[in-house]
Order: structure tokens, then C-alpha cells, then sequence
């Protein structure tokens, strides 16, 4: 079944996005909780005429996350964490932390953007990534120190 992705849906697609999952998913799920449409030809024209006029709208959104990522180029954190003797973390480092650690800096980043790709558990060196839209990404390195 094709559908439209009315909202960014993690590991399927992203707003305005045009899809194929299984029947059972687009109808039992994603189009009660208002995540998308199914693709009729009405709706495909529809989507085509609303991209259109939001075209330029779109662009001034590329051009600022290309200048929030810039922004973070070469940005290093410190995250203190409480610590075991061995280095373990009590808990684990999560994108709460690294957006404050990011507030602290000056950058204003929501923590729904910041991905890790591990559980942070141990003191050591790590990378996050900021994915502001789905072609810009910033990668940040933070280390996690025992306080």
C-alpha cells in the first residue's frame, strides 16, 4: 500500500515522503494516529501543489540548518557523569545531557534531533549525531569525564 507521510516517521520515512509498507501497518496504525494518507491520485496532486508552493519556504529551512551545522563544526563537549571506581557510568549519557552541555555553548538544539548510536555507559571519548533534516547532519564529539 502507498501512502503519504503526513509527519517525519523514524526508520520509514519523512514528512511528504510517499511510501510502501503493508497493508496492516498503514491501516491499523499509521493512518488513525494521523501519521499519514493513503496515496490517492487526489492526494498525490494535492501533495505536489502544496510542495510547490512551499518551495521557497523549504529553502530558507536548508539554508539555516546548513548554518546550525556549520555552527557545530568542530564543537568538542565535556559531559560529567558520576561514576563507579571502574569508569562505569551510573546510568547512561543521553541527548538531555548533550543538549544542555550545547545550550551551555550558545547552541539552541532540540534534544529530539540528537542521535547516539550507542548507550553512553563508560568514561571515554564518543559521537553524536544532530540530524537537523534528512540531508543535513552534524556530527559532535563529547567525552564523558567522572565528576
Amino acid at each position: 500500500m502507498k501512502i503519504i507521510l503526513k509527519e517525519n516517521v523514524p526508520n520509514l520515512g519523512y514528512k511528504d515522503d510517499v511510501v510502501e509498507v503493508k497493508d496492516g501497518y498503514g491501516r491499523n496504525y499509521l493512518i488513525p494516529q494521523g501519521m499519514a494518507v493513503i496515496a490517492t491520485p487526489s492526494e498525490l496532486k494535492r501533495l505536489a501543489e502544496d510542495q510547490k508552493q512551499r518551495a521557497h519556504k523549504i529553502a530558507k529551512m536548508h539554508a539555516d540548518a546548513e548554518a546550525a551545522a556549520a555552527a557545530l563544526e568542530g564543537v568538542k563537549l565535556t559531559i560529567g557523569a558520576k561514576t563507579s571506581s571502574t569508569g562505569t557510568v551510573f546510568g547512561s549519557v543521553n541527548a538531555i545531557q548533550i543538549a544542555e552541555a550545547l545550550e551551555k555553548l550558545g547552541h539552541n538544539i532540540d534534544r529530539k534531533l540528537i542521535v547516539l548510536k550507542e548507550p553512553v555507559k563508560e568514561v571515554g571519548s564518543y559521537t553524536a549525531t544532530v540530524k537537523f533534516l534528512k540531508d543535513v547532519v552534524a556530527e559532535i564529539a563529547f567525552d564523558v569525564v567522572a565528576e
